[in-house]
């Protein structure tokens, strides 16, 4: 699994159109955006550009080349309107299931820890394991979802890097029981909690100027 000292592993930005919405923040932040790949079976796929120390940003939405999934498509994606941060992603210094054990003791229940694999354009097979964002009622996505990426290469070896990720604000009326959550999976400098209603917003350095979500 790649390693940097970072624990922000990516931001989720859903979105009704992936292509559009790509498309809108490469043109407003002057930026390359990647395609990813499709999660085949969610029918989602995605597109991503570097955010600097090891982090990147995931535009996620629906795959037109996909059936209608049986489920709910993840992260909300079916109900929304427009492009929304919904959810980040940890990638934890120590093994997921102790991070779970330290979530379960400050009464956080977020696992289980699933498998899930995509193949890049070139055709390189990526395969991790991960636990689903906790989007609803109380922490709506200020709780890191967490990733192991096992033996493939990380995402960001191979993505443009553009803009660079300034600070990720995570605000909940428990912020106390945010920063024990976040220290359980470690540290990053980029990241602030504050008390308030629960939701989660980023700024960045761009070459379009300072930018925000």
């Amino acid at each position: 699994m790649g390693q940097t000292c970072a624990v922000i592993d990516h931001l989720v930005l859903a979105t009704p159109d992936v292509a559009v919405t790509s498309a809108t923040l490469a043109t407003r932040w002057g930026i390359d955006i990647a395609p990813g790949g499709q999660h085949v079976g969610l029918g989602t796929r995605n597109a991503l550009t570097g955010l600097g120390g090891g982090s990147y940003l995931e535009v996620v939405g629906p795959d037109a080349e996909q059936p209608q999934p049986a489920q709910p498509r993840p992260f909300g994606i079916d109900n929304l309107h427009e492009p929304t941060l919904v959810a980040w992603c940890a990638r934890p210094t120590r093994p997921i299931p102790d991070i779970l054990a330290d979530f379960s003791v400050l009464g956080i229940t977020a696992g289980p820890v699933a498998s899930m694999s995509r193949q890049r354009p070139d055709g390189v097979l990526l395969e991790w394991k991960l636990t689903f964002p906790l989007l609803g009622h109380p922490y709506h996505g200020t709780v890191p979802f967490l990733i192991d990426w096992l033996e493939s290469p990380h995402p960001t070896e191979s993505l443009p890097e553009g803009a660079h990720l300034r600070l990720l604000r995570l605000s909940h009326p428990q912020p106390g029981l945010l920063r024990a959550a976040i220290a359980a999976v470690g540290h990053d400098d980029r990241i602030e909690i504050v008390e308030g209603e629960a939701g989660l917003a980023a700024s960045f350095d761009t070459p379009g100027g300072r930018a925000s979500l």
